[in-house]
């Protein structure tokens, strides 16, 4: 298995370019408050959260739900933090 951070894309204009706006997705507990804390993490990263973009989405049974909401990011290493800093909450499954 090839390391993730050995993959460099082979044309300047693919892949992620930084600073940006990107769009990210977590998933946890239905109740747990995640429309407002998903969000508040972000902001406490240093992070722009674009807060019209919001959108939830819960799952089939209620047990779940979605959050996405996007964001500006100067750097991969804050986006990567920002990954890092989601699923690190126990009420979050999941990040995309």
């Amino acid at each position: 298995m090839r390391d993730l951070d050995a993959l460099h894309p082979q044309r300047p204009d693919q892949g992620f370019q930084f600073p940006g706006s990107f769009e990210i997705t977590a998933m946890g507990h239905a109740g747990a408050d995640l429309e407002a804390r998903v969000p508040a993490i972000l902001r406490g990263l240093g992070l722009g959260v674009l807060e019209a973009s919001l959108r939830t989405r819960p799952s089939r049974e209620g047990r779940y739900v979605a959050v996405t909401v996007s964001f500006t990011c100067p750097t991969r290493e804050k986006y990567e933090a920002a990954h890092a800093a989601l699923r690190a909450d126990p009420d979050i499954r999941y990040t995309l």
